[in-house]
């Protein structure tokens, strides 16, 4: 009898642990869900319908100087690259030099002409996603959707995605605002892994006397743009934005468009909390905000320009997850900080 007890109880023990694992892992099921864009069900480029004729031309009309910061970084063999992951690297090659082009004869010229007009041609091979680039809202997904719903299974060919690709990206003109987080710590850059919260960034915006406005691109400076140069270093652990961060950036400030000059954006590795997702998904997949990584801010920041209009476009690679940018900016009226 004793023994029948004790296994009733055993028993019992163990119904109520399944009980308590189940509804455990029922309360802890993921609530993120791919974002549904309010611009209609056909919108391929989330936050960027923010724009129009009328905010454009009221920026433009606020240009203080001629003088263009250029926010793009090069593009050289050896550059910092995500070849660890299996990705290529930046190849550059030559197709034609001037003293091969008189030998091949390619044109059919002659050696007198070819050796007058001399020729050079050359060719690049690369990962959309280095250097100055903005990530398309294809780039990252959550439950097997992109933004706006799109699914591979309707929307991925084999040349690409139907949906949301880089060609889709309009040229943007708006206000453009950099946070310098190390400026505001009084450090050169910040240190490894740093995530940088929103109570860094409303610090900084409180030192720089700078207001967010609904529409903005933001971008924020850690400081590893420095180390570019050197891929070890710049690759080595580097800080970036916390989720915190771009929650409140997105969800109360409504900015439209963010950046930084780190490798991508988030720290890594990325922060792993409860129904974890990437700060990369929270934004492309959840709300529609794409963002530009790899920029080059460290001239905006010696000069302290806050503010600006940032003007930008992105090669239109069809199909594409990022595309390559050359963004610009020119300082704007200090006396538009509200």
């Amino acid at each position: 009898m004793k023994f029948f007890q004790n296994r009733l109880n055993q028993l019992a023990f163990s119904f109520l642990i399944a009980i308590t694992f189940l509804t455990s892992a029922v309360i802890a099921q993921p609530t993120e869900k791919v974002g549904k864009s309010p611009w209609g069900a056909g919108d391929e480029i989330g936050t960027l319908n923010m724009m129009n004729e009328s905010s454009q031309l009221s920026i433009l009309s606020k240009i203080s100087s001629g003088k263009a910061y250029d926010l793009s970084v090069e593009y050289f063999v050896g550059m910092p690259s995500f070849h660890s992951l299996g990705d290529p690297s930046y190849q550059y090659w030559l197709t034609h030099t001037p003293h091969g082009t008189v030998v091949d004869n390619p044109n059919n010229l002659g050696e007198a002409m070819n050796k007058k007009v001399s020729y050079t041609g050359d060719a690049i091979s690369m990962y959309t996603h280095m250097g100055t680039h903005i990530d398309a809202l294809n780039h990252f997904g959550l439950n097997g959707k992109i933004w706006n719903g799109f699914t591979p299974e309707e929307h991925l060919g084999n040349k690409g995605w139907k949906k949301t690709g880089a060609e889709t990206i309009p040229p943007i003109i708006a206000r453009g605002v950099l946070i310098d987080i190390p400026a505001y710590k009084n450090v050169e850059a910040l240190e490894k892994n740093y995530r940088i919260n929103s109570d860094d960034l409303k610090g900084a915006l409180r030192k720089q006397n700078i207001s967010l406005q609904e529409g903005d691109v933001v971008v924020i400076r850690t400081g590893q743009a420095a180390y570019y140069d050197d891929a070890n270093k710049y690759l080595d652990n580097y800080p970036g934005i916390s989720l915190d961060a771009v929650k409140w950036l997105v969800e109360e400030k409504k900015i439209m468009l963010l950046g930084a000059d780190n490798l991508s954006f988030e720290a890594f590795p990325p922060e792993r909390e409860d129904n974890w997702v990437p700060v990369h998904t929270y934004l492309l997949a959840e709300k529609g905000v794409m963002f530009i990584e790899q920029m080059y801010l460290e001239e905006l920041a010696k000069d302290k320009v806050y503010q600006f209009a940032f003007i930008s476009a992105s090669l239109k690679l069809r199909g594409a997850s990022a595309a390559p940018m050359r963004p610009l900016a020119f300082p704007i009226n200090n006396s538009e900080n509200n």
